[in-house]
């Protein structure tokens, strides 16, 4: 399967990490399950990818409120990358994705802009090996909106210098694809796992 990108002349790539990048939405589904399960709360998997792109603390702030929990967001939060960093040897690349990668890296600069902390974001981009490909991360903590807010793609296009219309976004969540609109940013839709296949 190859991903079809927009027409035009872009100046800068700008990719969403995990399930856009990094094949790891399984991967953080299961941390979230076996995190969750320790004060018995449920998280169904087809709202997990509902929300993807949310932050882990506005996660689990959501889910407390959800089911009348009293969560420490900290722990839990802390709790989830624990497992998560567990599971990273398993971690695999999104193909389509890496294509792009390979074959622009060097010509245009490329931006991370991600809901997960910055520690989670390097750890799946060194287990890949490619961390050093991109020119700035901007990742939860370096924005007050998140997504379906632009504030942190029009943070990354103003880092790397490139007019907001010049960069060209990739994302497998549609929260993610609002923000890049909202951003005025053109964008390419990675599919889920299972319609990769």
């Amino acid at each position: 399967m190859t991903l079809k990108l927009p027409e035009g002349l872009f100046k800068a790539y700008l990719f969403d990490c995990d399930g856009t990048i990094a094949d790891s939405m399984p991967l953080h589904f299961k941390a979230w399950k076996k995190t969750l399960a320790e004060w018995n709360c449920e998280f169904e998997e087809e709202l997990f990818y509902e929300w993807g792109g949310m932050p882990v603390a506005e996660i689990i702030s959501t889910l407390n409120a959800r089911h009348g929990l009293n969560m420490p967001v900290e722990n839990v939060a802390h709790r989830k990358e624990e497992l998560y960093f567990e599971l990273l040897p398993q971690l695999k690349p999104v193909p389509e994705v890496l294509e792009h990668i390979r074959t622009e890296h060097g010509r245009i600069p490329f931006g991370v802009v991600s809901g997960s902390t910055k520690e989670s974001v390097t750890a799946s981009l060194v287990t890949l090996d490619l961390l050093d490909r991109f020119d700035t991360m901007v990742c939860a903590g370096d924005y007050a909106k998140s997504k379906p807010d632009p504030e942190a793609f029009l943070l990354a296009a103003s880092r790397l210098g490139v007019a907001p219309e010049r960069c060209l976004v990739f994302e497998d969540t549609d929260m993610g694809i609002q923000a890049a609109k909202a951003a005025g940013m053109a964008s390419v839709k990675v599919p889920p796992p299972w319609e990769r296949k």
